[in-house]
């Protein structure tokens, strides 16, 4: 398990590495483990990302969307090339695993970070 890059999330996070597929295989798949009030930043997945929340509670949003509350058991598809983040929620902490494919070697397009107000703007 490692930090998550500053770069691209908000708060403590850790990313522990579960699969990485051999050739033919592009599969990756990660337990990312956010602290309340950690994110990540707007990003895409060249072929989509399946998330399955196994601990606590959090946040998820598409680029032009309401944020969605999701909780331990909730599993999330977010289509091919959709901007969106994703993290704990303020008051819990939460783990999911990310699966995804890579395509030309890449399985993510980073990109700004949710501001604060963005993130706060979650219902309550």
């Amino acid at each position: 398990s490692n930090e998550a890059p500053a770069e691209y999330f908000t708060g403590p996070v850790r990313v522990t590495p579960l699969v990485k597929g051999e050739n033919p295989s592009c599969l990756t798949c990660a337990s990312v483990g956010f602290q309340r009030g950690a994110r990540s930043a707007w990003h895409t997945h060249p072929k989509g990302q399946l998330l399955i929340v196994t601990e606590g509670s959090g946040l998820i949003q598409e680029w032009g969307k309401p944020i969605q509350r999701i909780v331990k058991g909730d599993v999330i598809w977010t289509p091919p090339d959709v901007k969106h983040w994703h993290g704990a929620s303020p008051e819990s902490a939460m783990t999911h695993t990310a699966c995804q494919e890579a395509q030309d070697g890449k399985n993510v397009d980073w990109m700004e970070k949710v501001t604060d107000r963005e993130y706060m703007s979650a219902p309550q």
